[in-house]
């Protein structure tokens, strides 16, 4: 890297000492002796050339005079105003002569160049631990990526089976509802015909003559398990039954419910027919 700034730095400080040498021969040639002309060139380029070797030998030991730039900077002024005042009383080749007139500032300026590359130059082992950092914060931020990316599309897709899910459950619980509603709908309109007691005792009468049976249909709701003793005993008349029902129905304040009624009958050992007692429940509330 060193020697892609210097070197330009140098074959264009070349060129402009060159270029001057020739231009104030040319020049004072022709009113002064060309030695004369010759020394007066070379105490240009001398002067520009002493000014920049004194200026580098400052910036290889770390130290910097702006004396020495000053002094520097003006021959290079010098030298690019000699060849500006040649190309200007030149004839025929002014053009050409301007051309080239900058190049005293231009290496002044690559030499400023390198100077600065030289101050914020680092070693080859520094680099290198550089670029070792670098390669680790890309590797990381790479696989971090990675793994928010892992966990985007996992995340996604355990949202879409569970949405999915939800949405068969919904399905299969909104037909299972519309099935039920209907098939109670159906019981209810049943239950509340004028004709589906009748029907029913008639179909009874047959096999229980002399008994008047209520039929019910199924109630919608919550059921609790009770136990049914051994039907052992005579039945009870509806006289005793009713009596029975109303006192374990007031046994208690508030009175009780149908089932724990139902449940303290059953328990305390009577025996009668759902159908049956669920009629006394009725006459008696």
């Amino acid at each position: 890297m060193r020697a892609k700034t210097v070197l330009p730095a140098v074959a264009m400080t070349a060129v402009s000492m060159v270029l001057t040498l020739a231009v104030v021969v040319m020049w004072l040639g022709a009113a002064v002796p060309w030695p004369v002309a010759l020394v007066v060139g070379l105490g240009i380029d001398g002067g520009w050339l002493a000014t920049l070797a004194y200026e580098r030998r400052l910036a290889a030991q770390g130290d910097h005079s702006n004396v020495v730039t000053g002094v520097g900077w003006c021959f290079g002024l010098i030298t690019a105003g000699v060849l500006v005042a040649h190309a200007l009383t030149a004839t025929g080749s002014a053009g050409a002569w301007l051309a080239v007139a900058w190049l005293p500032i231009a290496a002044k300026a690559l030499w400023l160049v390198h100077g600065l590359w030289e101050r914020t130059a680092l070693t080859p082992v520094a680099l290198d631990a550089i670029r070792g950092i670098q390669q680790e914060a890309r590797d990381e931020a790479a696989v971090a990526r990675a793994r928010l990316h892992a966990e985007a599309t996992t995340e996604a897709t355990r949202l879409a089976a569970v949405t999915g899910a939800g949405a068969r459950v919904a399905r299969v619980t909104a037909k299972t509802a519309k099935t039920l509603s209907q098939a109670w709908a159906t019981l209810e309109t049943a239950r509340a015909g004028q004709e589906t007691g009748r029907a029913l005792t008639s179909v009874t009468a047959r096999v229980t003559p002399g008994v008047t049976s209520r039929w019910e249909l199924p109630v919608w709701g919550p059921t609790d398990p009770v136990a049914v003793p051994a039907l052992d005993g005579p039945a009870l008349t509806d006289e005793a039954l009713d009596s029975l029902v109303d006192e374990i129905h007031h046994s208690e304040v508030p009175a009780l419910s149908y089932r724990e009624m139902a449940a303290r009958f059953r328990a305390a050992g009577h025996s009668a027919s759902e159908v049956r007692l669920r009629a006394a429940w009725k006459r008696v509330v």
